[in-house]
This record gives C-alpha cells, sequence and structure tokens, in this order.
C-alpha cells in the first residue's frame, strides 16, 4: 500500500463546519460524568491474553499441522504477505508525525514494522520456527531503542492502529519466548506506556467513532501486556459509554445516544453527525452513510476490545450482545449486496468493508452460538481475512471456528465496572502449548 493511500484511508474524525463551530473543543475536553476508579483490585491478566489466546493459538496449530481448512488455507496467506518475509527490516524513528489527510513515509513505516512483528509472532506460535520469533523481537526492539512520541493530527489514530499491532505481538512472546525476556522485554513496555499509551487515552468525543474505538483497542491491549489494573478498568469504561454512541437499538429512543461530551444536544447535530442519517434502525452506525470501510473498522476494534476483555475474564460481549450482533447483520446485508433502501443513506451505500469479522463471529457464533447468517456469508466470501495494512490481521487463522464452549467465568457488569475483576491465570502458550 503506497503512503498515499495510506493516508486516504485515514478518519478525520470532523465532520466540516459543524465540528468547526464547536465539537472539536468538546473533544479536547476532560471528560465530565465517568466514574473515577480510585483502586484497582484483584486483576489476575492472562497471557497471551490480547485479541488471541493460547486455546487459539493451539487451535490454529493444530488446524496448521493437519492442513484443515479454513487454517491451512489463511496459514498461506500469511506466509505469502510482505509481513513474513524472512529478511524484513524495520524502519524505527523517534518520532512518528502524522498530519491529517497526510502519509509521512514514517506513518506507514510504524504500522507495517507492527503488524510485521505480529505476523512473526504468529508464525512462531503456530509453526515453532524460531526464526519467526527472533525476527518480531528484533523489529520490537529496534523500534524500542530510539520511538519516543507521536505528533500531529492523526497521532491518537496513527498510535492506536500501531500501539494495538505491537502489544498483540508483545504479548504472544511474552508468553512463551524466553529469549525476549528482562531488559529487551521491560524497555518495549516503557515504550508502549511512554510513546503511545499517553496518546490513545486522549479524549476524542466529537471525532468519529471508529477513532475512539480504535483508541480503546490499543489502551486495553497495552493495559492487559503491561498488567496495568487501571488504564484496563478505563478502557472498560470507555467501550461501555462508546459502543452504545456507535451502534444504534431502537430502545436508545428515536435518536442514538450522543457520545460524551460531544456537544450534539440538538437533532439537527446529530443527523450531521451520523452523515445527514434521519431514520434509526437497529445495527445502524454512526459511519453507515459514510462508508462500510469505516464502519468495518469500529466492529473489528469493539470485538479486538471485547475479546481481549473476555481472555481476563469480563464478558463485554454478553453485555453488548444485541447491539453488536444487530450491527454485523445489519452490515453484512448490504456489503453483500443487497440493494438499500431509500431511508438508508438516501438508497446509497459504500461497500467498502474489510476483513473485520472474524473475531465477533468467532465468539457469537462459535461459542455463545447465535446464528448470524449474513455475517457468517460475508466472512466465509472473505476467507482468509488478510490485513487491511492497519491493525486488522490473519483472523481467520487465529479465529475462525473458536473453539472456547464457555466464558472463562466472566464477573459481572457492575463489578467489572469498578475494575474489581478476579480471573484464574492460564497458562503460557508457545510452539509447544502449555
Amino acid at each position: 500500500m503506497s503512503a498515499q493511500n495510506a493516508s486516504k484511508r485515514f478518519g478525520l474524525g470532523l465532520l466540516g463546519g459543524l465540528l468547526a463551530a464547536g465539537l472539536l473543543l468538546a473533544a479536547c475536553a476532560a471528560p465530565q460524568g465517568r466514574a473515577h476508579t480510585k483502586s484497582v483490585t484483584d486483576v489476575v491478566f492472562r497471557h497471551p491474553g490480547v485479541v488471541v489466546g493460547h486455546d487459539q493459538l493451539a487451535r490454529a496449530k493444530e488446524g496448521v499441522a493437519r492442513g484443515a481448512e479454513p487454517w491451512a488455507s489463511a496459514h498461506r496467506a500469511v506466509l505469502a504477505s510482505r509481513y513474513a518475509a524472512p529478511d524484513y527490516t524495520a524502519h524505527p524513528v523517534d518520532v512518528v508525525n502524522c498530519p491529517f489527510n497526510a502519509g509521512p513515509v514514517a506513518c506507514l513505516d510504524e504500522r507495517q514494522d507492527a503488524l510485521a512483528a505480529y505476523t512473526h509472532a504468529l508464525l512462531w506460535s503456530v509453526t515453532g520456527e524460531t526464526a519467526h520469533a527472533r525476527k518480531s523481537a528484533e523489529i520490537m526492539d529496534a523500534w524500542s531503542a530510539v520511538m519516543e512520541r507521536h505528533t500531529g493530527g492523526n497521532a491518537g489514530l496513527q498510535a492506536a492502529w500501531a500501539g494495538a499491532a505491537w502489544a498483540r505481538a508483545a504479548d504472544v512472546l511474552r508468553a512463551g519466548y524466553p529469549a525476549w525476556r528482562g531488559a529487551r522485554a521491560d524497555r518495549f513496555g516503557e515504550m508502549l506506556r511512554t510513546a503511545y499509551l499517553p496518546t490513545v487515552r486522549d479524549q476524542v468525543p466529537a471525532f468519529n467513532g471508529n477513532w475512539e474505538l480504535a483508541m480503546t483497542d490499543a489502551t486495553i491491549s497495552i493495559a492487559v501486556h503491561l498488567e496495568d489494573q487501571q488504564v484496563f478498568a478505563e478502557a472498560l469504561r470507555r467501550f461501555r459509554d462508546r459502543v452504545p454512541a456507535y451502534f444504534y437499538l431502537t430502545s436508545d429512543g428515536p435518536r442514538p445516544k450522543a457520545p460524551q461530551n460531544a456537544g450534539l444536544d440538538t437533532p439537527e447535530k446529530v443527523t450531521t453527525y451520523w452523515f445527514g442519517q434521519t431514520a434509526f434502525r437497529d445495527g445502524l452506525a454512526q459511519e453507515t452513510c459514510r462508508n462500510l470501510m469505516h464502519v468495518g473498522y469500529a466492529l473489528a476494534a469493539s470485538a479486538h476490545i471485547a475479546e481481549t476483555a473476555w481472555h481476563q475474564g469480563v464478558d463485554l460481549y454478553g453485555e453488548q450482545s444485541r447491539r453488536l450482533t444487530a450491527a454485523l447483520e445489519f452490515h453484512s446485508r448490504y456489503q453483500l449486496g443487497e440493494a438499500a433502501p431509500e431511508w438508508l443513506c438516501g438508497g446509497k451505500v459504500e461497500r467498502t468493508m474489510g476483513p473485520d469479522l472474524e473475531v465477533a463471529l468467532g465468539h457469537y457464533e462459535g461459542r455463545a452460538g447465535a446464528a448470524l447468517p449474513f455475517t457468517r456469508e460475508l466472512a466465509e466470501r472473505m476467507r482468509p481475512a488478510g490485513t487491511d495494512d492497519l491493525f486488522v490481521a490473519w483472523e481467520t487463522l487465529t479465529h475462525a471456528a473458536d473453539p472456547l464452549p464457555s466464558a472463562p467465568s466472566p464477573v459481572s457488569p457492575a463489578a467489572s465496572s469498578s475494575a474489581a475483576v478476579t480471573s484464574s491465570a492460564a497458562g503460557a502458550a508457545g510452539p509447544g502449548g502449555a
């Protein structure tokens, strides 16, 4: 993907005159009305537990070894990608400056290097080939030696995309690769804490919702890897605030819920924020009438957050099951080609969704036993799901036909919202298993 094409995939999250008239100021305001957790206790973090867990890696390893589908095809797709090249070379810099509507080479390099680190970590776990683990560690070490901060208007989204992939890669290696421990791993963790976490924790309520969901994906991913209970609790709260403000249910009332502190206090502002949409149905998203690509980003980020929380014993999937399954089915049917009715975006839907469904489908169908026929059909058409070159990568390999039949003893919503999360530790996974 060229830097020019990559720049087009950035979401500005600002809606012209409306946001210029005051919403951008609201986006920068300190959050109001959100409980601040004074103390957090009893969190026992599982590793690997950032989007992928031990059972999923073991399932992928077994499927590849047997030549079973869809894992065999997914594995071949990973191997054929540039991210899996044995001579992949990192391009670290100390400052990644990403303006709005621009794609300097450092922005592209950072995202690609993070995805390459995750790709090699995943291949190591699935194949047992140590060269992949060494390459993943080499890429991460190169960045942690120099990286200091993100700047520019797109800093939040850039740090979110790269930070989420970095944390996934680091957590897989942390769980079972002894050569990447001690000072090397600690330095990388410090990079996540200082060069990524402050940026992805920024408040952006008036931006398009895919921004805040992607930033929350990175936040919870880094929190789990660093075993930071306070930041983990913050990410749970942010998910619970933003998902209902992005995906609509009729039970919300005649208009969608507004993001906190976004200044959307009139029907006209809501209509503008929802890209001119005035009729609302179950599953509709804030960016549906923008394009399905950005809705796909939001669906993927929401699933990543819920999946990471699930591995830590918190069932966000269950809390938002009606909303998320409605959104999955609503957008899948139109991505599949169903004609949009006149009430929906004036009868025109931009069908540009990417490989964003496997994680959510793996949970709702594989674990919960829900029937999602449109989502299933679309996911199967897209298999093997590749990468969006941003923060989604190889999720057919990791999440197709998820094998977990039951929950890992999730805590209640009330308890987890105050971050009193208790779960048993899971075994570390490497190429040979626990």
